[in-house]
């Protein structure tokens, strides 16, 4: 979709969506509605789709930029059919409600290049259906356009340009992990280069690289399929997600060998993914030796750019942004307005925010004598690092996002 087709679509957002698939259901049924619906979603960027059964028939939600916005509520009438659908259509049982069921609807069956990952089970108001719509396989993200700072930027890559070591990328679901990594392989592949990645499930196809999908349903596991690759010249590999300590182990093993490898892991900030790995046994001097970064992230919500207003802080949102009260008159920022074209929220879009550890001497020095999180995160400030709330205020000030994005990154930030 052009960008000047994008924009005329926000147009369709919240009442005139509502009152569009309204209309449609009444003309051409339930089931038709779903390819419309898919259709609709892949045009606003939504990220899933939930179908929750209520006694009056079925709620339609999109997750939009990271939050669910209501869309239409289907008579009771019609939600057997609808729900029946999409199971065809995802090679499900629709004869089986009474257990969790997975199914995948393919390309081949949509409009748009895109997959969709589908899960349905029981409630006790009947059966509930969420679609994951899977990022498009042509649309890659630069490391340019992630929203990093200039300073992370030139860190970011003097780490991916190394020969070897384990660089992590750590955050809560939902935070940009993948679209991140997926960035890094984009950056790094080399046709001079084996570039392996071992995932569940393999989120989007690549040219030039080598994708292999884990299968737990026949033991077929992350740490598995590492030990198949090591034995095959690897330059560099890519872990989708580090969950076991086997797993960490090997990977940590294998950045010490010559090997580049590039993972996500769990973890609430840098730093603690130290302690998140020596949780899984991997010996500190181990941890120490083989990480070259941690990039611990968050996704904020952009202000809307066609409706905002600007003011000035008061002084304890001046305190929250570490700057002197004094120069409040010289500071805007700016909020949203809640609108149509932004589902009533006063955002529109996201970026990334980012807290980046090279983990240079100082740092490994910390590991190895054990320091504290608050302690690592202190020495790697004292050598340049930006926390995840010095990102957030700069986009603040920036008038990029507002206070309550500030605000809410500070509340997910542990040490």
């Amino acid at each position: 979709m052009t960008d000047s087709g994008k924009a005329a679509y926000l147009d369709v957002r919240n009442e005139a969506l509502r009152d569009e698939l309204s209309e449609l259901l009444d003309v051409i049924g339930p089931g038709q509605l779903c390819d419309v619906l898919l259709e609709r979603a892949f045009q606003l960027h939504a990220t899933d789709i939930h179908l929750d059964p209520t006694p009056s028939g079925l709620r339609i939600r999109m997750r939009i930029d990271g939050l669910l916005q209501d869309i239409i509520r289907i008579p009771q009438a019609a939600t057997s059919h609808m729900i029946s659908r999409l199971k065809l259509m995802a090679g499900m049982d629709i004869t089986e409600r009474r257990f969790a069921q997975d199914g995948h609807i393919s390309q081949a069956l949509l409009k748009e290049p895109r997959d969709v990952r589908v899960g349905s089970g029981p409630t006790i108001h009947g059966e509930r259906v969420v679609l994951r719509l899977m990022p498009d396989d042509k649309s890659f993200t630069s490391l340019d356009e992630l929203g990093f700072e200039v300073d992370q930027l030139q860190t970011l890559r003097r780490c991916l340009a190394a020969p070897y070591g384990l660089i992590l990328v750590v955050g809560p679901v939902g935070c940009g992990k993948s679209t991140s990594v997926y960035s890094f392989i984009r950056e790094i592949n080399d046709p001079q280069k084996s570039v392996v990645t071992i995932e569940d499930p393999v989120e989007r196809r690549m040219d030039n690289i080598t994708q292999i999908q884990v299968e737990p349903k026949i033991d077929f596991h992350f740490a598995d399929a590492l030990r198949c690759v090591l034995r095959q010249d690897p330059n560099v590999m890519v872990v989708g997600e580090i969950r076991d300590a086997e797993t960490a182990r090997i990977a940590c093993r294998s950045a010490l060998t010559g090997v580049l490898v590039l993972s996500t892991l769990h973890a609430s900030n840098t730093a603690s993914a130290v302690d998140v790995l020596e949780g899984f046994g991997v010996p500190r001097m181990v941890i120490a030796e083989s990480l070259r970064c941690i990039m611990s992230q968050r996704l904020i919500l952009n202000v809307c750019t066609r409706h905002r207003e600007s003011y000035q802080p008061d002084e304890a949102t001046c305190r929250m942004l570490e700057i002197d009260p004094a120069r409040a008159q010289s500071v805007r920022l700016v909020r949203g307005i809640p609108a149509d074209t932004n589902f009533h929220t006063g955002f529109a879009g996201r970026s990334g925010v980012f807290e980046i550890m090279e983990v240079n001497d100082p740092v490994r020095t910390g590991i190895l004598r054990n320091a504290a999180a608050s302690e690592l995160i202190e020495t790697a400030r004292a050598n340049g690092m930006q926390t995840l709330a010095d990102s957030t205020r700069r986009k603040v000030l920036a008038g990029v996002t507002s206070v309550d994005q500030l605000h809410k990154t500070m509340l997910t930030y542990t040490t």
